[in-house]
């Protein structure tokens, strides 16, 4: 009985092991880089720059500012200019409002303890977009009349494949 029911179990075992083997060898569609602030008051004088390489131009990308702050943040938006820079060198810069909370739901973001994570797409890019071969530069900038602004604990760039 024991002996039939080994067989019976090895061959599931095999199945998962290859299927879990295939699925590890695909690869990640996403780049994600994040920037500590320094003692969680993000000071305008501080600009994160963050640098994504792109090999894929076939594929279209979704762009995300990526903010974390904790529940003692004190707004429910946060303003900061977004500067893109493409391979070719011509760059641009966008002032983003992103919405954090709304009265009626409270943080948009997803959160853990007092830590809250928002993934917020880049609006005025026409989503999803092609990228140019090369280095892209993102730098980050806080325009909030609070200077420094406190409670935010880290941003950063998302770029992922559009599915």
């Amino acid at each position: 009985m024991k002996r039939t029911r080994q067989f019976r179990i090895l061959p599931f075992t095999f199945l998962i092991s290859g299927m879990l083997l295939i699925a590890s060898c695909a690869t990640v569609d996403v780049f994600e880089k994040n920037v500590a602030i320094p003692n969680h008051a993000w000071s305008s004088q501080f600009t994160p720059e963050i640098n994504f390489d792109i090999t894929d131009t076939v594929s279209l990308y979704n762009i995300f500012v990526v903010v974390r702050h904790t529940d003692a943040y004190r707004y429910k938006n946060i303003w900061m200019n977004l500067t893109i820079q493409q391979p070719d060198s011509t760059s641009r810069t966008e002032k983003l409002e992103l919405q954090l909370a709304t009265d009626s739901k409270g943080w948009l973001g997803t959160g853990m303890d007092d830590i809250y994570e928002h993934r917020i797409a880049v609006t005025s890019l026409q989503r999803p977009v092609p990228l140019k071969r090369g280095t892209y530069r993102f730098k980050l900038t806080n325009v909030m009349r609070e200077d420094p602004l406190e409670h935010v604990m880290n941003v950063g760039i998302r770029v992922e494949k559009a599915k």
